[in-house]
């Protein structure tokens, strides 16, 4: 089969998306597939295309969020290279100009569009709106949301059962919507392929000793994400334990403001922001740590979750259907609503005996059925299904022309 992936985002960006985009390409391919990339061109502004690797970039404009770009709905420069790929099926992975791009090329080439559903765009409209007209810029979301998923796509793919609610009950989605949970390489988590030394290196470069219980989190340093809340919750963990940390790896646009709040804590001490990290250093930071922490109430799945399980690293997260597919209380994680409650969990990590290995044990068994084969093959259950239903629908357009055209010579 030859597929086409298209995304706002690729690498030398790394984020979640990103991650996944090269885990189901590499799946993809491993599975007998010719896997092509539209993406945006977030190094300079033209055209390139990696002939190896399968790569189309896009010229763009800087957008002002994260290093992202925005590029034409239609560059005709990039339609003669996409056309002789052939496609048999268009995978789209964003819902603006890229995905916009991938819409109009499925159409006029007619082929079958699977577009995956990644982000809950209603939480993320303060980044445009600055707080302004939040109710008619929250229903111009679902609006614009609801005609790309439905009306462009042949099959749709969500991460959990959070987003497919928001479909059907919210949205009344009427297509067919594929829950698949979004993989990763969770191999390269493992402890096995962790090297001591390096992982030792790491500890003694941030100044970290054995005594002390390190919890970790991954991710953009954003409002979304309720790093605020984390950091709070550092404040009460501080006084019950000085040597409790909080790790913190990412950046994002309230990176400054997160630190200067702790500072004003008074917990400088006790929190590390690491700032961005190379993707081949982001096993060794899970492994450094004790627990993960995440309360962020935005997430489709949370793929940081998977990797920090992959790790055979607790999870504690807040309650939201997005982690509840994953986790369970008790077996493989821990849940919280309040910051109260979050630091209690970590004491419980601490003092609990036998809790903590046990949790890591079946965190990392969970993880495995996130893999990158297991995610690749049930995508291509999909695109197979988008095939068939694209040949039906040509094969009725033919029959209602025939009929029509009978019905006018009678």
């Amino acid at each position: 089969m030859r597929i086409g992936i298209f995304s706002e985002t690729y690498t030398p960006y790394i984020s979640g998306l990103v991650t996944s985009e090269l885990m189901l390409k590499k799946g993809l391919e491993k599975l007998g597939n010719e896997v092509y990339i539209v993406t945006a061109n977030l190094e300079s502004f033209k055209y390139e295309y990696d002939e190896k690797e399968k790569v189309l970039r896009i010229p763009g404009v800087k957008t002002g969020i994260y290093d992202s770009r925005l590029t034409s709905v239609y560059p005709i420069q990039a339609v003669k290279k996409i056309k002789s790929w052939h496609l048999d099926v268009i995978h789209s992975q964003t819902e603006f100009a890229i995905g916009t791009f991938a819409r109009l090329i499925a159409r006029q080439y007619n082929i079958p569009l699977v577009h995956t559903y990644h982000t809950m765009y209603e939480d993320y409209i303060h980044y445009i709106t600055k707080g302004y007209f939040k109710k008619s810029s929250k229903k111009l979301v679902e609006y614009f949301t609801k005609f790309y998923c439905e009306t462009t796509a042949t099959e749709l793919i969500v991460p959990t059962t959070k987003t497919y609610k928001l479909f059907k009950e919210k949205y009344k989605f009427q297509k067919n919507i594929n829950i698949i949970p979004t993989g990763i390489e969770v191999e390269r988590f493992y402890k096995e392929n962790i090297n001591e030394k390096e992982l030792v290196s790491l500890k003694k470069h941030l100044n970290l000793s054995k005594k002390d219980f390190i919890i970790l989190f991954v991710g953009r340093l954003a409002e979304e994400k309720n790093v605020e809340f984390l950091i709070d919750a550092e404040k009460i963990l501080k006084e019950k334990n000085k040597n409790i940390k909080l790790l913190i790896v990412g950046d994002g646009p309230d990176k400054e403001k997160y630190e200067q709040y702790a500072s004003h804590l008074g917990i400088e001490e006790n929190y590390l922001f690491i700032g961005k990290a190379k993707w081949e250093e982001m096993p060794y930071y899970y492994h450094i740590s004790n627990a993960f922490v995440t309360a962020s109430l935005t997430e489709t799945q949370g793929l940081t979750v998977i990797e920090a399980m992959a790790s055979s690293l607790t999870p504690v997260c807040i309650h939201d259907e997005a982690f509840h597919s994953m986790v369970t209380e008790d077996l493989n994680g821990l849940f919280f609503n309040t910051r109260e409650e979050l630091a209690s969990c970590i004491i419980r990590l601490m003092t609990e005996k036998g809790l903590l290995q046990k949790l890591n044990n079946q965190a990392h068994i969970a993880a495995q059925q996130y893999s990158a084969k297991f995610y690749s093959e049930k995508v291509l259950e999909v695109y197979k299904r988008a095939i068939a239903t694209k040949k039906n629908e040509n094969r009725f357009g033919i029959l209602s022309k025939i009929a029509k055209k009978f019905k006018g010579e009678k």
